[in-house]
């Protein structure tokens, strides 16, 4: 994968939706556009995308108590991109496992 796609996101909610219609979600570069989304996966999978969801999130303030203290720390921000390809087409995600 280029360095715009950073990973598929397998999740429950994600496969049951792929298995209904032909939409997957990927974690991408904050920095990029739907148009760049939409080359990416294109010319990674070798499919044709219909449209691209994108979504922002912002990182989450984490705490947890230990033995000596409570440790307090921050994830990271991410973006999330809802990719709908045309009727027909599949990506196999599991195929590199």
């Amino acid at each position: 994968m280029n360095s715009i796609i950073i990973k598929p996101i397998i999740t429950e909610k994600m496969t049951a939706e792929s298995e209904k219609l032909p939409r997957y979600g990927f974690k991408v570069d904050r920095r990029a556009n739907k148009v760049e989304i939409k080359k990416a996966v294109q010319s990674a999978f070798n499919v044709e995308v219909l449209k691209v969801r994108t979504m922002n999130y912002s990182g989450k303030s984490r705490s947890r108590s230990t033995k000596s203290s409570i440790t307090k720390g921050k994830s990271s921000a991410f973006k999330k991109a809802i990719v709908t390809l045309r009727e027909g087409e599949s990506i196999d995600l599991y195929s590199s496992i």
